[in-house]
């Protein structure tokens, strides 16, 4: 049994698992689970590099996770960043914050690999009870959407720039948006879901996981929570009509209103809207092809299959 640490730095959040692994077994056991918003990626569409009160955000709660990491007798961790990090200029400086503060290279993933780990995470429970593939694991952060297709392991993955952050800053500045806006917003998903089918097959899908915050924040919606509940949001099965109601509902309204949830963190009011429609475009497409009902979430996911690597 090791115990490790598993970050993942995507454009919206910074996250934290410590669990021990056992790789004999194949299992993990939690035994501490954060997630900060620290907007990392704020403004990076547009700029191309990391704005200074960013990497300010980020790197604090670095070290904050740092001290949580000695204090629990961490023996290996590994730093993923992702989406975010790769479009910016100036990420030198915030690889070698990371660096300083937690003694390792921080890792800029590419999306295959990002979408290897999402895929390991997400599945490795699925598997072990015999639910039926093949899958299609679903990952939308803030700066871009994971698709990977497989059974036992990934066949087929692809990685598209259309997450909640860079859509809400590309397209939804109105409170509601415009219906301009959202339409503007659904032809930047089509035809990024245009690319993904030219490489990952969506017929024949069986079984369909969502994960991330949009997702998760979706299926509190559907649920009706009157507080976010990983232990019921997690491999909740779904109608995907009363799915697809959920993400109209929070795309439509205020930000007002969306704060008024009570289950939805305060960092993700201004862009669960988008995360919303990159969810129900992928809902809408994959019906279409595979003729699903159901979707699930999933709070494992990319965090997890870090953690396994590490064993």
């Amino acid at each position: 049994m090791t115990r490790v640490a598993a970050f993942d730095c995507g454009t919206n959040s910074l996250r934290l698992l410590v669990a021990d692994v056992d790789p004999g077994a194949g299992s993990l056991t939690e035994v501490e689970r954060e997630m900060r918003i620290v907007r990392l990626g704020q403004g990076v569409d547009r700029t191309g590099q990391f704005a200074p009160e960013a990497l300010e955000r980020t790197l604090a709660v670095t070290a904050e996770y740092a001290t949580r990491c000695r204090e629990l007798g961490v023996e290996r961790l590994r730093f993923v960043a992702t989406s975010a990090t790769r479009d910016a200029s100036n990420r030198a400086e915030f690889i070698d914050g990371v660096r300083e503060l937690l003694g390792v290279e921080p890792e800029v993933v590419p999306g295959s690999e990002e979408a290897q780990l999402s895929f390991e995470g997400a599945t490795f429970e699925l598997l072990a009870d015999a639910v039926p593939g093949p899958f299609l694991v679903v990952d939308i952060g803030g700066g871009s959407t994971e698709l990977v297709r497989g059974e036992t392991g990934v066949e087929a993955a692809l990685s598209v720039d259309v997450g909640c952050v860079r859509l809400t800053e590309r397209h939804l500045h109105t409170d509601p948006p415009t219906s301009t806006e959202v339409e503007a917003a659904r032809a930047d998903v089509r035809a990024a879901l245009d690319r993904v089918a030219e490489v990952v097959a969506l017929p024949g899908i069986r079984t369909v996981v969502g994960l991330a915050g949009s997702v998760t924040t979706v299926t509190a919606e559907v649920l009706g929570l009157n507080r976010y509940d990983p232990e019921r949001i997690h491999r909740a099965k779904m109608p995907v009509d009363a799915v697809r109601e959920a993400c109209d509902r929070l795309l439509h309204q205020t930000r007002e209103q969306r704060a008024a949830r009570p289950y939805l963190h305060p960092g993700r009011v201004d862009v669960i809207g988008a995360g919303a429609l990159v969810w129900r475009e992928v809902i809408d497409r994959v019906v279409a092809e595979s003729g699903v009902t159901h979707v699930q979430a999933s709070e494992r996911d990319i965090l997890d299959g870090i953690a396994f690597s590490l064993a």
